[in-house]
């Protein structure tokens, strides 16, 4: 059980559930609840995760490309778990995580809404197709530079957009800010990782986007990922006529986080940065809740 806790990464799991933080707020603020939506939805977005984790694990360690790495240790390339356990594990995980979802699609929609159901289901399919792809298959999408966009899409538009429509069956454009802005903050994540990893996964011919441009390049796209959430969620405060006072306490981390990558010379300094861009961008969808809960 240890091992399979491990497999998990449960330090990614704050970030996977701050969209659904942020966009079960805002529904929140325009006048929809219903705690079964935002238990089921973070139940499922929880499965994703680990379900993204263990198919990562099996797909780099049946690959080679986790033998050398920095960080965490991978179980299938350390040998504790075997490609057919973890094999295994990714088909019940995702079985579980797609029978959530459809209780949570049922909750949300009915049987009135066949249309919108049958395209929440889909969507269902896709993320968990997502999930796994990053890693395992010759198509791996992540050995090829485009982790970083399906990142954006799925932990920040269809996780904060999505989560949302549960709730109101209609899409409020502004919401595309704090979206964007999580979705972008997740790819720093990503970022932190790959550039941490850079001459592994060069080895083994993973060419993630931070292969491709270089590290220093990379260090300066990180930075955008950093600042442009900062301003779209500047923007959207003003937009609903909110306080931007908590969220600017996170973003003063995120400025002090840019320093630290820039002066990072070693690849192993990315590594403890990973940890806290994740637990401060979970801090920020709390923060976000708290300020329209309770500040409107």
């Amino acid at each position: 059980m240890k091992n399979w806790i491990q497999a998990a990464r449960l330090r990614t799991l704050p970030l996977s559930v701050s969209g659904i933080i942020v966009g079960s707020a805002y529904a929140n603020y325009q006048g929809f609840s219903d705690w079964r939506i935002v238990v089921l939805a973070l139940l499922t977005t929880l499965g994703l995760q680990v379900l993204s984790n263990y198919a990562n694990d099996y797909g780099d360690g049946v690959k080679g490309t986790d033998v050398n790495r920095i960080g965490e240790k991978r179980l299938v390339a350390a040998g504790i778990i075997t490609a057919k356990q973890m094999k295994k594990a990714v088909i019940i995980t995702a079985i579980f995580t797609f029978i959530i979802a459809l209780l949570m699609i049922y909750i949300a929609f009915g049987k009135e809404n066949f249309a919108l159901s049958l395209i929440f289901i889909l969507l269902g399919i896709g993320s968990i197709g997502a999930a796994i792809k990053y890693t395992v298959g010759k198509s791996a999408y992540g050995y090829s530079g485009f982790g970083d966009l399906f990142v954006f899409i799925f932990f920040g538009l269809v996780s904060v957009v999505g989560s949302n429509f549960l709730f109101t069956h209609f899409i409020d454009w502004k919401l595309f800010l704090p979206a964007s802005a999580i979705g972008l903050l997740s790819v720093a994540v990503l970022n932190l990782n790959n550039m941490r990893d850079i001459e592994n996964d060069k080895i083994a011919g993973k060419n993630t986007l931070v292969v491709k441009m270089g590290l220093e390049n990379a260090k300066k796209y990180h930075s955008l990922l950093l600042v442009i959430p900062l301003i779209v969620m500047f923007v959207f405060t003003k937009l609903i006529n909110t306080s931007y006072l908590p969220i600017l306490l996170v973003n003063i981390f995120f400025i002090k986080h840019i320093g630290t990558v820039y002066k990072a010379n070693q690849y192993k300094d990315f590594d403890p940065e990973l940890k806290k861009v994740a637990l401060s961008t979970f801090a920020l969808s709390i923060l976000f809740w708290l300020t329209l809960v309770f500040l409107n």
